[in-house]
């Protein structure tokens, strides 16, 4: 798989009108390769959820332009037709909590995703398993989120994510709950399976555990990002 990873150029997000008007964002440039992980790093209150919520396609920026993959899904309007299909088949979300379904074993958890997408339930279990086998999680395969250690959910998450093979996946704050090994070790699975898949990914963190691994990082302060290289700490 091939794209343009994430483009932002001029984007704006805001509340109200007139001397109600409030700018959650004033101007956001982003650009993440195919195949690199950034992070994204700011105050509470600074832009960051609303700014996750417009890459998403979950809320309609004010102004600009964002591209994800090849599409360009947003230009002062957006250029696409149907959202929801958009979020479920070109974005990958993965979150603090694993959002796992609690009745269905883990397959059948990254499985429905493809399958609502009109994939065969076959080849959506098979997608599954090789997502799986990458993460080291094969063996529990049909397991119930309940029997998996907090590793192994978060793991299983990001196969989720990664199912419909988007060209960008926006992931909240993945390793808030974890310890610092199992935290690494998240942020070592998103940087192969990005490398794998040549997925542009944004870890949205306050995570010290993880900021020295990324090669670049985007800070937001009062809507507005600023790029610095970070210091990419090896993680093998």
């Amino acid at each position: 798989m091939s794209g343009k990873g994430i483009q932002i150029t001029g984007l704006k997000k805001r509340y109200g009108r007139g001397d109600t008007a409030v700018y959650a964002l004033k101007k956001v440039d982003m650009y993440v390769a195919p195949g690199e992980v950034v992070g994204l790093i700011g105050p509470s209150g600074s832009g960051k959820t609303t700014l996750l919520k417009c890459l998403g396609a979950v809320i309609e920026p004010t102004a600009g332009r964002m591209i994800l993959g090849d599409d360009v899904i947003y230009d002062d309007g957006w250029k696409v037709k149907d959202l929801r299909a958009l979020r479920r088949d070109r974005i990958g979300f993965v979150f603090q909590a694993p959002y796992l379904i609690p009745f269905l074993d883990v397959t059948d958890n990254v499985a429905l995703l493809p399958m609502l997408a009109g994939v065969p339930n076959s080849q959506s279990r098979k997608r599954a398993r090789e997502l799986f086998k990458a993460l080291d999680v094969e063996h529990r395969a049909e397991a119930m989120p309940s029997q998996l250690s907090g590793g192994e959910q978060q793991r299983v998450a990001i196969a989720r994510g990664l199912v419909n093979h988007p060209p960008v996946i926006l992931a909240d704050e993945p390793t808030a709950p974890l310890d610092s090994q199992r935290a690494l070790a998240v942020i070592r699975i998103l940087n192969h399976m990005a490398r794998k898949f040549e997925t542009a990914i944004i870890v949205v963190t306050h995570d010290e555990k993880i900021i020295p691994t990324f090669k670049r990082i985007y800070h937001i302060r009062d809507g507005v990002t600023y790029e610095e290289a970070g210091q990419g700490r090896d993680l093998e």
